[in-house]
């Protein structure tokens, strides 16, 4: 089990080796296992690492309906801890690119260190209307707005992406004073109930699962959107789906397969999602009635993003520049598979 982590995050550096040091306790042994389908076709294996949470759910649905498998692909499916582990997988090249719900801030500290190995070609918008972070309390807490979680231990999920947008989250809410201490996601709920936490920033399904067994409550929910784009109905593209370049300059073929097979995955989505949820089974810890109560975030292609959806990807990449866990800032522009 993932033991907590209370360390506060270090700026990245440009620095593969240093990088890969420093996470090489975890990203070694970070693949936890996968579900049993793993298509083997002809051509090159394609490794994908995906984070067990809702926003994956394209991908894990393109698997389940065969849309590789049909495409004539070879898949590899990879579970890790979190999105760290795929960022720094695919760095090492021991996987080929991430499913949606990898953080995108976790990949661009990746792409600072080693330029030009990203290309995101799938990421997955949420706000207030499409749920996927929310700020969480014990059932019976007193919290009714941000600003009660002032000096309170709040969790968050493991990484610099989550524990960097949990303190901005906290302190332009109003809570100031408040500790964040880094949990895998799986473990939120429990704490509160335990009284480990007074609170935690986390992403869907872990509300939900809350919420059904009757243990946690939302405070508030699409919180970036509101606290670091400054509106709740912004776009934060906090998750990204992604290739390697080395894959896509090695096998262009076989990328553009894959890019087109996972965008059947996003139309599925969209168009059945009711239906789209029982695969949701399997590859995260939603199952049972939870299936039909997690919201679900929206989702953007690589050819549909407008310059407004430029813009507010950019302005989430800023705050890592701000906070100096970005050494220089990145352009997201330049990180976009074109095609």
């Amino acid at each position: 089990m993932t033991q907590a982590n209370t360390n506060k995050p270090r700026p990245a550096t440009a620095s593969r080796r240093q990088l890969l040091q420093a996470g090489a306790a975890t990203a070694a042994l970070g693949i936890l296992g996968a579900p049993a389908v793993v298509r083997a076709q002809s051509g090159p294996k394609i490794r994908i690492g995906y984070w067990p949470i809702a926003a994956g759910l394209p991908f894990y649905s393109a698997v389940e309906l065969g849309y590789f498998k049909e495409a004539g692909l070879n898949v590899e499916v990879l579970k890790f801890a979190g999105a760290q582990q795929i960022m720094e997988a695919m760095l090492s090249d021991r996987c080929d690119g991430s499913a949606n719900g990898t953080g995108s801030a976790n990949i661009a500290v990746g792409e600072i260190a080693q330029p030009g190995t990203y290309k995101i070609f799938c990421s997955n918008p949420s706000n207030a209307k499409n749920v996927l972070d929310e700020v969480i309390v014990p059932v019976a807490s007193t919290a009714k707005v941000m600003s009660d979680l002032k000096g309170k231990r709040v969790a968050s999920g493991p990484g610099i992406q989550n524990v960097t947008l949990a303190k901005t989250v906290l302190e332009r809410g109003g809570a100031t004073g408040a500790t964040v201490v880094e949990l895998p996601i799986g473990q939120h709920v429990a704490a509160l109930a335990a009284g480990q936490v007074d609170g935690a920033y986390t992403l869907e399904p872990t509300g939900t699962i809350g919420r059904l067994n009757g243990s946690t409550r939302t405070l508030e929910a699409g919180v970036i959107a509101r606290y670091v784009l400054g509106d709740p109905m912004a776009p934060w593209f906090g998750g990204s789906a992604s290739l390697t370049s080395s894959f896509i300059k090695q096998h262009p073929e076989e990328a553009k397969k894959f890019i087109t097979a996972y965008g059947k995955g996003v139309a599925y989505v969209r168009a059945k999602s009711t239906e789209a949820r029982q695969y949701l089974k399997g590859y995260t810890a939603i199952e049972g009635a939870l299936t039909s109560e997690v919201p679900l975030a929206a989702y953007t292609m690589y050819n549909e993003f407008t310059p407004a959806d430029v813009a507010h990807f950019q302005k989430f990449f800023d705050l890592f520049t701000e906070k100096g866990v970005f050494s220089k800032r990145l352009m997201v522009d330049s990180m976009l598979y074109k095609g």
